[in-house]
């Protein structure tokens, strides 16, 4: 898309008179009247010149000549591009087609304003209290409104595939993950302070990329196409020619790197869990653009893995909840828990960020098969989202009822799993569904609905 194409005509020139000069070429291509303009005295005044002088050519030997050898058409010279000049219009092209992507995610913002703006009331929910029916309405709320506005954005770069066997060692590697970081706790290496900042810096990164199309919807037009010209040096570096950056880009940047500043300063975590939840937020809007299933099998599959993994780690060892609770990083929502006459080990309530990201890749998912099978009767993607929530809703039903941690993928994955082949029975798309995999998208073509 936007490739800039170069056109190049080129002019056939015929001589003007032959068609009346030459009286064969009338009898061959019998045109009615022109015999009698051609004999008309005034036309005989008029073009007398051009007769004298293109009667040389008029002669049976000649005219064979010239039909043997054709005058040569003259083709416009191109000049052959620079190596700079084609770096710079690669860029250009880059960029305009960047531009277009952002028009788009801008537009599908628009049309989620009510779950963005019931995100953001969410954050002050804190201040009506610390008790447990807050936290979970907290948790319900942004969950499901992250996995159906996560489900439906647009993204500027193609998703990375999950294959089947990516799915099939997922779990390993996941074990394998938390295990080091539970081993290292228990030897008394704390690896807290460098995978937070690992983690810091990537939700920085996370929300100088989803608040873009979220501030161009809130501030004038010029946030959106105003440009800064940055030093030259700086320009070399960046390869950027022209030498420009975007205001809106710039900006988020900036914000991102100041709500990091705010998380990895030394203020007390119950002064800034919020911060904490919008860089975790903020990247799982990311991941859940950048990861897509290859088919509903793969899916399945994926989420069939992670249901036994979380089963496992959460009732069988204390690994999840130690490594929940001891490593502290923005890769989990936190909610003020309710005071107790006894001082708790870890003041808040949780609820992980790969129970609202491993169950949103496969919704949004979903939203691939309604666009392809066109379900008569029910979504695939509403389906699978209501599904989230209400799964996620047992979750905390049985949570309050134990007062115990719970996985939340052992009520999850069933959950969106179970409601894809309902609504495919009741469609009457079931062997669809469970056959369905996503094509391969056109390289050139990145931008995702």
């Amino acid at each position: 898309m936007n490739i800039f194409l170069v056109s190049l005509a080129t002019i056939a020139v015929s001589n003007p008179t032959t068609a009346f000069t030459n009286n064969a070429f009338v009898q061959r291509n019998q045109l009615p009247g022109v015999a009698s303009i051609v004999t008309h005295p005034s036309f005989s005044r008029s073009v007398g010149v051009s007769i004298l002088k293109s009667s040389q050519t008029d002669n049976p030997f000649s005219s064979f000549v010239s039909s043997l050898f054709p005058a040569q058409e003259e083709k416009a010279v191109v000049p052959e591009e620079t190596p700079e000049e084609k770096a710079r219009r690669l860029e250009l092209e880059r960029r305009a087609k960047l531009a277009e992507g952002e028009v788009l995610r801008q537009g599908r913002v628009k049309e989620d304003a009510l779950p963005y703006l019931f995100l953001l009331a969410l954050q002050g929910l804190p201040l009506l209290g610390t008790e447990r029916i807050f936290s979970a309405i907290y948790f319900l709320g942004l969950a499901v409104t992250t996995v159906y506005v996560g489900g439906r954005q647009v993204t500027l770069d193609e998703p990375d595939l999950v294959s089947e066997k990516n799915a099939l060692y997922a779990p390993v590697g996941a074990s394998f993950a938390i295990g080091i970081l539970y081993l290292l706790l228990k030897v008394g290496i704390d690896p807290t302070g460098l995978y937070a900042i690992g983690a810091t810096l990537f939700g920085a990164f996370a929300i100088s990329d989803v608040a873009v199309p979220i501030l161009r919807n809130v501030l004038p037009e010029s946030f959106a196409k105003g440009e800064v010209e940055v030093p030259e040096p700086v320009a070399k570096a960046l390869k950027l020619d022209p030498p420009t950056l975007p205001v809106d880009g710039l900006s988020t940047l900036a914000m991102g790197f100041f709500c990091a500043a705010i998380y990895l300063s030394p203020v007390a975590l119950a002064q800034k869990f919020l911060v904490s939840n919008l860089l975790a937020w903020a990247l799982a809007m990311v991941s859940l653009g950048a990861i897509s299933l290859g088919s509903f099998q793969t899916g399945a599959l994926l989420l069939g893995g992670l249901f036994f993994y979380d089963i496992f780690w959460v009732f069988g060892t204390d690994v999840m909840m130690t490594v929940a609770t001891k490593v502290e990083a923005p890769i989990k929502f936190l909610y003020t828990a309710p005071p107790t006459p006894e001082p708790k080990g870890y003041p808040f309530s949780v609820l992980g960020l790969g129970d609202v990201v491993i169950p949103g890749i496969f919704v949004r998912f979903m939203s691939e098969l309604d666009k392809i099978l066109k379900p008569q009767n029910f979504s695939y993607f509403n389906a699978a989202a209501l599904a989230y929530g209400v799964g996620l809703t047992i979750c905390f039903g049985v949570n309050e009822i134990t007062h115990a941690g719970q996985p939340a993928l052992l009520y999850l994955d069933p959950a969106c799993v179970g409601s894809a082949l309902a609504c495919g029975a009741a469609n009457g798309q079931l062997e669809e569904v469970w056959n369905f995999a996503k094509e391969e998208e056109d390289s050139t073509d990145n931008v995702q609905p």
